[in-house]
């Protein structure tokens, strides 16, 4: 790449290179590395317990030899059906180290989601917790995994919190554990040993991690190591003021997602902090976790941030130990970001990424310039493009058009699945489905996904464009808009669902007044529904699939 044909360059901060140097290395080595700089450094906090990188490194050993014992070997899947505790990390590291993949699995799945993806994937172990052992039980015969491995949270507890967690389990409903499963705490006391495995980071396949695909049927993107220590690179080259051995992540967003493993786990790691781990979302032990533990770092998503900014007591709170945030996963509404920054003096930046890239390709400058709506500019050594939605073709600056973007963090493939490869993967180009434009400095902006458009009398017609004018309003908390279809006429009609803020009253009257103003005659909601909130997935997406579902039922 020169300067002269990616603009977008010119704005990168003056210590962020071009380009960079990716060694051909496994992922979990830089676990090792952090090992060995920073032995004694914490690693993990999980409430009252924490465990250093040399301590880590050693459960990660044992439970690695404890793998190989049950039989993994390289190329097996193994499941992480787990939530934000120590057992994710250990399990994570150890089944890399066997040149193993992990599958990615959300713990909160139905029965029959579990069973898609442990059919689709054929992970020979499932690890997960005794809280979800119910589940497991009444799908195991269904699936051909053999090999089950149950942890419990107390293991990762210091008293009284264990001996309280005990006492809350022995009134729970929760199974006794079969006798042919393993219990996780027993695993970690295995003596290590060698293993000598021999992995290409290029070609080998570090983790499934599902996702939506083009259909919406759950696909698995095969993210090699080098995908994704290649994207911790280019993360660890866009924060140019990492304090090594001694930054403080949040972790509040689920680690079995894509954005959560790569730039809260694997970034931390890989600069020697203290990863902070909270396995749900509570907003008030948010804001506690922040202050007593002086997080610097804090992944989110915008939900996250907005409902700190409307936390009743929070002028009370001291959250300025906070350095810089990436905001993912959902648009970044403007007002939501400067009233973040004037509460917590961070810098709170917007960036986008998909499972299939690793998962981030931009972001905007921490210390540079921020544009408005922007997702800012493509990592180093990533290429980005707005081509034609018809022809394909590559558009000029200020045209909208699909992005679609090439560089070292994005996928192989999904997962025995060579016809939606095809349609994603073009020639090492990743076509995203998300329509955007460029800018003449090369700031991208996201317009929408091509499958939530609205067409309206013959125009194009973006939710994200009018969420964007609603949460500017004084009176509104949050908004989601959709396309709706009715069967007495031709196009989609534009229905807004408002969540007002408490306090205060709204009416529908007042909304579209304020609305005309701001917005083009079609793209002014034709409903409007006001509502308690807004449904979201467990990082904070807006689910707007389930609001259509909603109406058209």
């Amino acid at each position: 790449m020169t300067e002269t044909t990616k603009p977008w360059f010119k704005k990168y901060e003056p210590n962020v290179p071009y380009s960079l140097n990716y060694e051909e290395i496994p992922l979990f080595k830089i676990l090792e590395e952090s090992a060995i700089k920073y032995s004694k450094k914490t690693a993990i906090t999980f409430y009252n317990y924490s465990i250093t990188y040399e301590e880590l490194l050693k459960k990660v050993e044992s439970f690695k030899t404890a793998l190989h014992n049950l039989g993994i070997r390289k190329g097996d899947r193994v499941a992480l059906m787990l939530p934000n505790t120590p057992h994710y990390i250990i399990s994570y590291f150890a089944v890399l180290k066997l040149g193993a993949i992990v599958v990615q699995m959300n713990p909160l799945y139905s029965k029959s989601e579990i069973e898609f993806i442990l059919k689709d994937s054929s992970p020979k172990a499932l690890i997960t917790l005794d809280l979800f052992l119910d589940k497991v039980i009444q799908i195991r015969d269904r699936v051909s995994t053999k090999i089950f491995i149950i942890g419990r949270i107390k293991e990762f507890l210091n008293f009284p919190l264990n001996f309280l967690y005990s006492l809350k389990t022995i009134f729970s409903k929760t199974p006794s554990i079969p006798n042919d499963f393993h219990v996780f705490s027993s695993l970690l006391y295995t003596n290590p040993q060698i293993i000598d495995v021999q992995i290409n980071p290029k070609e080998d396949v570090a983790v499934l991690q599902y996702t939506g695909g083009t259909t919406g049927r759950p696909k698995g993107a095969m993210l090699t190591h080098f995908n994704l220590y290649s994207n911790v690179k280019q993360l660890i080259a866009w924060t140019t003021n990492i304090d090594y051995g001694n930054e403080r992540t949040l972790i509040v967003i689920p680690l079995f997602h894509v954005y959560a493993m790569t730039v809260g786990m694997n970034y931390t790691i890989a600069v020697g902090g203290n990863i902070v781990l909270l396995p749900k979302f509570n907003l008030k032990e948010v804001i506690e976790t922040i202050e007593k533990h002086k997080i610097t770092n804090f992944p989110g998503v915008p939900a996250i941030y907005n409902a700190i900014n409307n936390y009743k007591e929070i002028d009370k709170r001291n959250l300025t130990s906070m350095k810089f945030c990436l905001s993912g996963a959902a648009p970044l509404p403007i007002q939501v970001k400067q009233q973040f920054e004037k509460i917590t003096g961070a810098k709170l930046i917007e960036g986008y990424g998909l499972s299939e890239a690793s998962p981030v390709t931009h972001a905007n400058p921490i210390y540079g310039e921020n544009r408005e709506g922007s997702i800012g500019l493509p990592l180093p050594d990533t290429d980005a493009k707005i081509v034609d939605l018809k022809t394909g073709e590559e558009l000029p600056p200020g045209k909208e058009g699909e992005l679609i973007i090439k560089g070292p963090q994005i996928m192989k493939g999904y997962w025995n699945n060579e016809e939606e490869t095809r349609q994603v993967l073009k020639d090492g180009w990743l076509w995203t489905g998300d329509i955007a434009k460029m800018d003449e400095d090369g700031y991208f902006y996201i317009i929408d996904r091509k499958k939530d458009m609205i067409i309206v009398h013959g125009f194009n017609v973006y939710p994200r464009n009018i969420e964007e004018v609603l949460y500017k309003h004084p009176k509104i908390k949050e908004a989601a808009v959709v396309g709706i279809k009715k069967p007495e006429i031709a196009d989609e009609i534009v229905k807004a669902y408002v969540v007002v803020k408490e306090g205060e009253t709204l009416t529908k009257e007042e909304l579209l007044d304020y609305l005309k103003e701001h917005l083009a005659y079609y793209e002014i909601p034709s409903e409007i529904e006001f509502t308690s909130e807004i449904p979201k997935s467990l990082i904070g997406k807006p689910l707007r699939r389930v609001l259509r579902e909603k109406d058209s039922s």
